[in-house]
């Protein structure tokens, strides 16, 4: 589209989308309930990534000490650890923090099981392991049982029951949440997919209404950019639109309705960055624009073949 066509195509655009009204609202509509559900789709992945990314920050690794290992083995040890690559962190329980845990989780059976010991406690020592990438906590989990310096202060000699990270479920929680991120992308494609053929479709409408003026257009020898730059430019403004009410729900949904989910579920964190939403819409817009572009270029190519 020409420079100077582009006054008069976006006047006949305009002119257009106001003589067809019904059309245009139900080819804006389209888009819009297109973009606010990839939209949508795109603001839950985000959810469900901060809801998986809490639950996996929540995995640590328990290595438990013999009550007869020197303190200065243990805190060499320890510092050992914390210089580890994917070691975040490293906190060491003593045997009384290790009661007061007890007594905090196990609740109304620690009394009695405690009394039943006539004051001694029989948890040992461990030391509680925070990592930087959850995902590689079998790995770390190995290397510590496989570390000499380990062996020689492991609870009751056994390596491999003094190593605690719950394997089978953090297998399955990565396992699911892998699942879930690869389905969030799939979904995502597809409504993009599905969106464009929509568009696509009212577009065309648009146009097979229109194909007796765009033949009288050829005949008096107007070239193929002139007759195609209305069109496209009223799909543009369409998907602007289009985009802009989705972002509009988008907004209402961020501001009214998420909060409420998240009093109402705070043992889960929800929170999605403004950013990320800055760049859904970001995208919406963007997305719709080019979908409004090829749609209507793609719709107009039976109409202006030679």
């Amino acid at each position: 589209m020409a420079p100077t066509n582009i006054g008069y195509s976006l006047r006949e655009a305009i002119s257009h989308f106001a003589r067809n009204l019904t059309t245009s609202i139900g080819a804006v509509i389209t888009i819009f309930l297109s973009l606010f559900i990839i939209g949508l789709f795109i603001v839950g992945s985000s959810m469900v990534n901060a809801v998986i990314g809490g639950v996996e920050n929540q995995v640590t690794i328990r290595a438990y000490i013999d009550d007869s290992a020197s303190d200065e083995d243990v805190a060499a040890f320890m510092t050992k650890l914390q210089s580890w690559p994917n070691v975040k962190s490293v906190e060491f329980k003593s045997k009384d923090d290790a009661l007061a845990e007890y007594r905090a989780t196990a609740l109304s059976k620690a009394d009695a099981t405690l009394s039943a010991l006539d004051g001694e406690n029989p948890l040992p020592r461990s030391y509680q392991i925070d990592m930087e990438e959850p995902s590689q906590v079998e790995s770390t989990a190995q290397r510590i049982k496989d570390d000499a310096d380990f062996q020689k202060i492991v609870d009751g000699g056994n390596v491999d029951e003094s190593v605690s990270y719950g394997r089978e479920e953090v297998s399955r929680l990565f396992q699911v949440t892998n699942y879930i991120r690869i389905a969030a992308v799939v979904l995502v494609g597809l409504l993009t997919f599905v969106a464009f053929i929509f568009m696509n479709n009212t577009i065309r409408l648009s146009i097979t209404a229109r194909r007796r003026e765009i033949a009288i257009m050829r005949l008096v020898g107007a070239s193929n950019g002139f007759i195609r730059g209305p069109f496209i430019t009223e799909g543009v403004i369409q998907a602007i639109l289009g985009s802009a009410f989705a972002i509009g729900a988008l907004e209402l949904m961020r501001n009214l309705l998420l909060p409420k989910i998240q009093a109402s579920m705070p043992f889960f964190e929800m929170e999605v960055p403004v950013l990320i939403y800055l760049a859904t819409y970001g995208a919406l817009v963007l997305l719709g624009v080019l979908i409004g572009l090829f749609g209507s270029a793609i719709a107009m190519r039976r109409y202006l073949k030679v």
